[in-house]
């Protein structure tokens, strides 16, 4: 029977191979991350909102350095982890050696070969507790990654709405500007005939200056907002150009009445302070097992000789087993246990502000699409009745029934009509994008049917 020898070092070696083993860390749970919310810029019926959305997710540099900070945290996580694993270094050394003197000389050769392991034995759970807290850190950099998502892509829809909103505003301000010119043709042919005075001339002229300064600046401000679009796709020195001419080409998001609590728990923001609330758990337990001794087990396995053939006829093994406590460190220890439970403190602060902050965006976001849904009813009442003023005030103009002063003053007021219509959808649709980020993403008919509800009366 063939009997197999294992040398005291080797089995010292395998010994430390098989604690390590034994303490290796458990697999974390998979990171919960927000459900792909790109479907939900479907329902504004564009095509080409959801396409700058996802050019921004993809473009922006806010995303880049968040995946990079998410990389940083996966690869410390790693290095704690490294603990869990005896330290295995090997060495190898090649020496000639002589000695000269008059006509003699003497030389020798010497080679050597080392293997040498340490372990620190995790008596108290400290190292533990560190690739716990690695692993929360790296979470909570997963769900940061997630909240710059989210946020990049809310802002994104915002801008795009903002400068679509600006593109119809000039329009209608370039037709109201051609509806004042033809106004003040017709009081220039009444002028020339006697029927109209230099007043009236002078006052629908006016008109007609405000009117272009207001086409004006309007073509600006569009112009800045398809320059500001560039910078969510990272570029700069570009102007981004959107095909859409108006908001009413747009549908908006069905809302319900109230909406599932549940959804503010998926926000990465909250996910995040609970992350970092449990790494900060762990930071409290690692802080207070510094404080007792660490056990260090090591061994050392080294050979030598003057050729490779005998160079394990003289093999010498080494074991050994250290035990430190710590008898005096001025107070560093316990400090860094009190600084971990500060900071714990601090962050189950921060984690209840983050609750907080998240009902009350949602119940703010539910609030304003209330709101606006109501404003933009009466604003239509108010648009038909300034548009049938307006077109009653010409025409008894025309008829002579009327001054001119009637009609200066239905052009005003049916191009602030137009324009606060034109506002209010504008801030209806920016309202339904508020609400996608105030509750973590989008959302579908079968979470707004959910039996659990955040209505805009639970206050």
């Amino acid at each position: 029977m063939t009997r197999l020898f294992f040398s005291p070092a080797a089995l010292a070696l395998a010994t430390l191979l098989l604690l390590a083993g034994c303490a290796t860390p458990s697999a974390d749970a998979p990171a919960r991350t927000p459900p792909v919310a790109d479907p939900w810029w479907g329902g504004f019926g564009s095509t080409e909102l959801p396409a700058f959305v996802a050019a921004v997710d993809a473009g922006n540099p806010d995303g880049d350095a968040a995946e990079a900070r998410l990389r940083q945290a996966e690869a410390q996580e790693r290095i704690t982890g490294a603990s869990a694993w005896p330290e295995l270094s090997a060495t190898a050394d090649v020496q000639r050696q002589g000695r000269l003197g008059g006509n003699a000389s003497v030389s020798g050769n010497r080679r050597a070969l080392g293997l040498d392991a340490r372990y620190e034995v995790d008596l108290w759970g400290r190292l533990r507790a560190q690739r716990d807290s690695a692993g929360a850190s790296r979470q909570a950099s997963a769900f940061d990654r997630d909240a710059v998502r989210l946020a990049l892509r809310a802002g994104a829809g915002a801008a795009w709405l903002e400068a679509l909103g600006l593109r119809e505003r000039t329009a209608i301000a370039r037709r109201s500007l051609d509806d004042a010119e033809r106004l003040l043709q017709l009081v220039e042919a009444r002028a020339r005939a006697g029927a109209a005075s230099p007043l009236e001339l002078a006052q629908q002229r006016g008109i007609v200056a405000s009117q272009r300064r207001t086409a004006a600046t309007l073509h600006q401000q569009s112009r800045a907002a398809d320059i500001h679009m560039a910078r969510w796709l990272g570029q700069a020195g570009s102007e981004v150009r959107i095909t859409a001419t108006s908001l009413q080409q747009l549908a908006l998001p069905a809302v319900d009445a109230g909406l599932p609590a549940d959804l503010l728990a998926r926000r990465p923001d909250i996910a995040r302070a609970e992350a970092a609330l449990a790494a900060a758990d762990a930071d409290v337990a690692a802080a207070r097992a510094a404080m007792f001794p660490t056990l260090t087990l090591s061994a050392g396995l080294s050979a030598a000789g003057p050729r490779f053939g005998t160079l394990f006829d003289h093999s010498v093994y080494s074991l050994a087993a250290a035990l430190a406590a710590p008898v005096f460190d001025g107070g560093r220890r316990a400090a860094a246990r009190d600084l971990s439970a500060a900071r714990r403190e601090e962050l189950l602060a921060t984690y209840r502000a983050a609750t907080v902050a998240a009902f009350t965006d949602a119940l703010t976001a539910l609030d304003a699409v209330a709101a606006l849904d109501t404003q933009r009813a009466a604003q239509d009442e108010e648009l038909a009745q300034a548009e049938r003023a307006r077109t009653l005030a010409e025409s008894r103009y025309r008829a002579g029934a009327e001054t001119l002063l009637t009609l200066l003053d239905a052009q005003r007021t049916l191009f602030a009509a137009q324009d606060a219509r034109a506002q209010l959808l504008q801030a209806r649709l920016q309202a339904s994008v508020a609400l996608y980020h105030a509750l973590g993403g989008g959302w579908s008919a079968d979470e707004a049917a959910a039996p659990t509800r955040l209505s805009r009366t639970a206050r």
